[in-house]
């Protein structure tokens, strides 16, 4: 007779196989980014990418510790896509530069390093981005943009973007109910009529990136990088708002289908709440935080200062995470629940 005894000899699961596979992730989203609105991401990949992994090397050198250990787990690289894909892809290359750099030495590097920054570094990027360049930020690309053109506002060499930015769906939906006020001529049905902006459910060419994201994610899953807790609490937090709100008034508010599929929703809920290091960590914990976040990014994009509040979202609760642990501990074997 066999005995399955200890030790137990666990699957390898580095830092680096990790991370690689969460860039692996994020490449349908990319390749959907690309196909709809012009390679001009891929400028700020690159610029992004070595932005990160040059600093993440100097302040590794100044807190003196071994760049051969650190700077090959990827969680630089990480940051830095996260920048890129959460930026308007128009935005000038110094603007990303500065925010990963921002992201890498202040929110990451000088908390201590992966597994010590409290806060998601690459949503302190955008926050901080968002507050201090509003218009800069808000620069998207149509559909119908050319490569060579976006080339020229990336680098300063085009004064002026008439009919090369357009934008997000939130945006506009949200600009065209406050322009409307308490007028009953304008709703959501008429607003999603517009083919230059939205497409079949949300954006035009947005809620196929959206769909990729999620694809990305779901594999995430499958390889159990992430599990299923954050993403489908987030998910649900922002329908049950969003729902609630649609069938109170379908003309004042859009559809939880438009909410999931516009903005940074499916980016977020598989690739950033999931953040293992600034996140809930105890089961109970990361429902609680997710759909938190959820319910909170579909409040501020509704009813606040900015199209999108995923960001802004993240932050807060990352505040809350070592409350939300605290109090969502399970017991300890042998003991009863208090």
């Amino acid at each position: 007779m066999e005995f399955n005894t200890s030790p137990y000899l666990l699957k390898e699961a580095s830092v680096q196989r990790v991370m690689l596979k969460v860039l692996l992730a994020l490449l349908p989203g990319i390749a959907a980014y690309v196909w709809l609105f012009g390679p001009a991401i891929l400028i700020h990949l690159a610029l992004t990418t070595i932005t990160a992994l040059v600093g993440e090397a100097l302040m590794l050198k100044v807190r003196r510790r071994p760049l051969g250990l650190f700077l090959p787990d990827l969680s630089a690289v990480v940051t830095a896509w996260l920048i890129t894909l959460t930026f308007p892809p128009l935005v000038p290359w110094w603007l990303t530069v500065t925010a990963t750099l921002f992201a890498i030495v202040i929110a990451k590097q000088l908390y201590g390093g992966l597994g010590q920054n409290p806060f998601n570094p690459a949503m302190i990027a955008f926050a901080v981005s968002i507050v201090s360049f509003p218009a800069l930020m808000s620069q998207w690309p149509g559909t119908d943009g050319h490569f060579s053109s976006q080339l020229q506002v990336i680098f300063g060499l085009a004064p002026r973007l008439d009919g090369l930015t357009s934008a997000t769906p939130l945006d506009a939906m949200k600009t065209a109910l406050m322009l409307a006020g308490d007028s009953h001529s304008t709703s959501v049905s008429s607003i999603l009529a517009n083919p230059e902006v939205f497409g079949l459910v949300a954006g035009r060419g947005w809620e196929w990136v959206a769909l990729a994201y999620l694809l990305g994610g779901v594999w995430l899953i499958q390889q159990r990088v992430i599990t299923w807790h954050m993403p489908t609490a987030f998910i649900a937090g922002m329908v049950v708002i969003s729902g609630a709100l649609w069938l109170w008034q379908p003309a004042t508010y859009a559809s939880p289908l438009f909410h999931l599929l516009s903005g940074g929703s499916m980016l977020g809920a598989f690739f950033i709440v999931t953040d293992p290091v600034t996140g809930a960590t105890t089961p109970r914990g990361k429902l609680l935080f997710a759909a938190g976040i959820g319910l909170l990014a579909y409040l501020i994009r509704v009813f606040g200062g900015y199209p999108d509040g995923v960001a802004f979202a993240v932050l807060l609760f990352n505040i809350c995470v070592p409350l939300i642990d605290m109090y969502t501990q399970p017991p300890v074997f042998g003991m009863k629940d208090q």
